[in-house]
């Protein structure tokens, strides 16, 4: 029996090893597929427009300072704010709705996954429809909203709606229901521990790798976001945000300078990029917190 169970592990192991190179390969070639994109809109941002109309180039220039004083010196005429000062508008909507949006979804999925109220089920099926309606029917009800409110052309309709997130907490009751215990929460119960100490304490710490997927995803959506903002601050240009300038850039179709629209892109995918770098050590960090040995 035992020497079944040696031979069987033997073939295992010859097969992984044999299995191995390519596995490697599949994954370098994923990364590399992942990676392009980015590598592509950094070169273009260091070419003039010309060399990039030209075709598809792999070498920096020399012309990225070029770029970016034509991008800082023309973005005020062509979308009344400079590109910094669009970053600026991203981050006040992006930052708190994100942070609004993973807590809140947190709290939710946190209340639908341990209480056992009477309609549990009807409020995770009506969970379920809002996340079948899409963005463009409900903006018309959203800004009949804000006009009734004077928050049209404020910042506030960016911010607060992201309390309301469906498809987060949609993740977040999946992950709670695969990796959190409740008897964590009954014991807390046991020792004293109030309701919103327990959820602030004890399960967001558990929950912590979920939330930092969820801010990923919700950074980006929110960051990249062109049409809700076109629509509530169109009378508010200053107000403008990234995409915003962004677009106004590409609309001067008769004097368009393509390696200042790659600077202003590149510069707009920076804050992306190291927000995934502060949230992904979470992610690998709290793999294991879910779990409790029983």
């Amino acid at each position: 029996m035992a020497n079944n169970i040696n031979i069987s592990m033997t073939q295992d192991a010859k097969k992984f090893s044999f299995t191995k190179p390519f596995r490697y390969i599949i994954c370098i070639l994923l990364c590399a597929l992942s990676i392009f994109p980015f590598y592509i809109l950094f070169i273009n941002s260091t070419l003039p427009s010309d060399q990039i109309i030209s075709g598809l180039h792999f070498i920096p220039g020399n012309y990225f300072d070029n770029n970016y004083e034509t991008l800082t010196n023309k973005s005020d005429v062509v979308s009344s704010v400079s590109v910094w000062q669009a970053m600026g508008n991203s981050l006040i909507i992006t930052v708190p709705a994100t942070l609004l949006q993973v807590y809140f979804a947190a709290f939710t999925a946190y209340g639908i996954t341990v209480y056992n109220f009477k309609f549990r089920n009807l409020a995770w099926a009506f969970i379920y429809g809002i996340m079948m309606i899409p963005t463009q029917v409900s903006i018309v009800g959203l800004i009949k909203v804000c006009d009734l409110t004077n928050m049209y052309g404020t910042r506030w309709p960016l911010i607060l709606p992201a309390i309301a997130a469906p498809t987060t907490v949609y993740f977040m009751k999946q992950y709670m229901e695969a990796g959190f215990s409740v008897e964590i929460v009954e014991a807390a119960r046991i020792d004293g521990s109030g309701e919103f100490s327990t959820f602030n304490k004890i399960a967001l710490p558990l929950l912590t790798p979920a939330m930092a997927t969820q801010a990923i995803f919700g950074f980006v959506a929110s960051w990249n976001n062109l049409y809700t903002p076109s629509i509530l601050l169109a009378t508010e240009r200053d107000k403008a945000t990234m995409p915003m300038f962004i677009e106004a850039l590409k609309a001067n179709d008769k004097q368009r300078d393509f390696g200042e629209i790659y600077t202003g892109l590149f510069i707009s995918v920076l804050p992306i990029m190291i927000a995934y770098f502060l949230l992904s050590k979470y992610i690998v960090a709290g793999v294991a917190l879910g779990g409790v040995k029983e």
